[in-house]
């Protein structure tokens, strides 16, 4: 009998066709179901990311019309950080279980309803309460968006594609800087979240209609319950879908019906705790720059639109960060590759402390700072994505998220915190470089355990 010559399908002891998902996806060119899901999944982190920056862009103006200092707003600041937590780390062992696709639209009309609900808040309180709100939508949706992408990228593209994707995030996130710019001045705050509300509740219906699960899912818990027709989508000319049986090897070597169990497994907890701790300093260093930057160089005397531009500068050089990281994790280690993106980040801090007078001095090394810092943030979503096989994967991204999130909450509240105590722009800045040192460090500590899969 002829040999198949493709690997993704092979003979059982009965004669029975195992076709092997992953490795079907693997051995063929990139179809246009998987560029339209990783498009799908840019739009989403894309809104994900204009709606998280959102309270920092319009922080300066709250300050001025509802006459609180600026150190007033903390509340506001962490609220979505802590929303974002609760999202991320609630969420992944549902979307676990019941399915990628299912969380990533929901979660999209949550923080689209809620973002336009904060349209009407009329202090600091009600402010935080809906901020919060907005913030387990938006933390439920950006990992789920990172796990479903990666599922559907062959591995020799898995980190271009990710990467790629999750510069959705970051272009979200500066273009709130640059919309702020334009409205705040004409049709005030409340446009900015008007746009935050809208966007996510059109893109929903799109989302319904065209978005796929995830093939490695419906292996995994479902027994390959509507595989078929999308694995022909992949690849019409393919033979024996109809035959064979859906397998995943990693199902077998992974002995664990929780999600939660399998991040701690034999080969993962080093791992596992190596991720958040690199994940909660990135965000340390990034949040309390998103959301405090617009606000100290408006301290500075800068005009609120020019604070507003220099905030946005540090997101869009996360954008072009994220398209080199994901190239060079394809080629390089990718651990000292993060590990050195981080340090770099760290030293760009201290340069850039030291030039708070110089504006066009500022915007470039805003840029390259988020350039750098954000490059190694989103690698390590994709790290993670590689890292946790398919029974564990949403929850191991989203944990790893929902974790780094409290240091994005302390990062927000801490920066609050500095500006009462009276720190200026140099003092804070200059401070951001410890825990850029420490996430490069913690992620080298990765290397010291291997997965048992």
């Amino acid at each position: 009998m002829a040999m198949n010559q493709s690997s993704a399908v092979a003979q059982s002891p009965t004669s029975t066709q195992a076709l092997d998902v992953q490795a079907f996806i693997n051995e063929r060119p990139i179809s246009s179901l998987q560029w339209s899901t990783v498009v799908l999944c840019f739009l989403i982190v894309f809104i994900d990311g204009y709606d998280t920056a959102a309270a920092g862009f319009i922080a300066p103006a709250l300050s001025k019309q509802w006459g609180v200092a600026a150190s007033m707003l903390k509340p506001m600041m962490s609220a979505a950080l802590i929303g974002l937590a609760v999202g991320a780390i609630g969420v992944g062992p549902i979307a676990d279980r019941f399915g990628r696709r299912r969380v990533l639209i929901g979660s999209l009309l949550l923080f689209g309803l809620f973002s336009l609900a904060s349209m009407f808040a009329y202090d600091v309180t009600s402010m935080s309460l809906l901020r919060f709100l907005t913030g387990i939508g938006l933390g439920a949706a950006m990992p789920n968006a990172i796990t479903l992408t990666s599922e559907y990228c062959p591995a020799r593209h898995r980190s271009k594609l990710t990467m790629a994707m999750f510069c959705g995030f970051t272009l979200g996130s500066a273009s709130g800087g640059f919309v702020a710019a334009r409205l705040i001045g004409p049709f005030g705050w409340q446009s900015v979240l008007l746009v935050g509300g809208v966007v996510p509740l059109l893109l929903a219906p799109l989302l319904m209609w065209k978005l796929p699960e995830s093939l490695q899912y419906l292996v995994a818990r479902r027994g390959g319950e509507g595989v078929r027709p999308l694995l022909r989508r992949i690849d019409p000319a393919a033979k024996s879908i109809d035959s064979a049986v859906m397998t995943l090897p990693e199902i077998v070597k992974v002995k664990s019906d929780s999600a939660v169990a399998v991040l701690f497994s034999p080969g993962y907890p080093i791992g596992t705790l190596s991720l958040w701790a690199t994940y909660f300093s990135g965000l340390l260093t990034i949040y309390l720059i998103t959301s405090w930057l617009p606000t100290l160089v408006a301290n500075a005397g800068l005009p609120i639109e020019q604070a507003s531009v220099i905030g946005g500068m540090f997101m869009f050089g996360g954008a072009l960060g994220c398209l080199l990281m994901g190239w060079v994790m394809d080629r390089f280690e990718p651990h000292r590759s993060i590990a050195l993106a981080y340090a770099i980040s760290a030293v760009l801090l201290i340069v850039l402390a030291r030039h708070s007078g110089d504006l066009q001095g500022m915007k470039s090394l805003v840029f390259a700072a988020g350039l750098f810092i954000n490059a190694g943030q989103s690698a390590l979503l994709a790290l993670a994505a590689g890292f946790y096989p398919t029974q564990g994967r949403a929850t191991g991204v989203a944990w790893m998220n929902g974790i780094g999130r409290f240091g994005g909450i302390f990062g927000a509240y801490f920066g609050g915190s500095l500006l009462a105590m009276g720190w200026d722009f140099r003092a804070i800045i200059s401070a951001l470089a410890v825990p850029a040192f420490v996430a490069a460090g913690a992620i080298l500590v990765k290397t010291l355990q291997r997965p048992a899969i």
